[in-house]
């Protein structure tokens, strides 16, 4: 299986709407709320939407966000290089066959060699058990609870070796 990360582009705009229609894509805390024309349209040095693909086929989206320089501020006061990562498989049949482990080990490459990171954040749903068991495989450490908007999470975090 071949999987690699391509930028997303505004013909992407159908594919990640039916995704977002996905019960488990919407349970893991994406309500919907993306405007997906307005994301890919904005040109920005502090995010890139990623589409992975696995033998060309677009199979789950990436978002790498400079949670330093966003400008809501979401993740709150942070130290410069540390990224956040978005990730999930678009569609059912996709998941548990190890698409996500390389997704995110491609998305933690390029937080750590194009964008120099030196940790990278995730912030699963603090009832989504299912994702914590798979970011700690993918070498995440927890940092504690915290409460985003309405949803309570808990983030994890990835450092670089010798960023301590």
């Amino acid at each position: 299986m071949d999987v690699r990360l391509r930028p997303a582009v505004l013909t992407d705009v159908p594919l990640l709407q039916r995704w977002d229609e996905d019960p488990e894509v919407r349970a893991s805390g994406d309500d919907g709320w993306w405007d997906w024309e307005a994301e890919l349209a904005t040109a920005s040095t502090w995010v890139e939407h990623l589409i992975a693909e696995e033998d060309g086929r677009p199979v789950g989206f990436v978002q790498l966000l400079d949670a330093a320089a966003e400008p809501t501020q979401y993740w709150g006061e942070v130290a410069p290089g540390t990224w956040a990562i978005d990730i999930w498989i678009g569609a059912a049949p996709d998941r548990g066959r190890g698409i996500g482990s390389r997704m995110m080990g491609l998305a933690l490459a390029r937080c750590r060699e194009v964008h120099r990171a030196t940790e990278v954040l995730v912030d699963p749903l603090a009832s989504n058990v299912r994702a914590h068991r798979f970011y700690r495989r993918c070498g995440f450490e927890p940092v504690g609870p915290r409460r985003f908007g309405d949803d309570d999470c808990l983030v994890l975090v990835h450092r670089s070796p010798g960023a301590d």
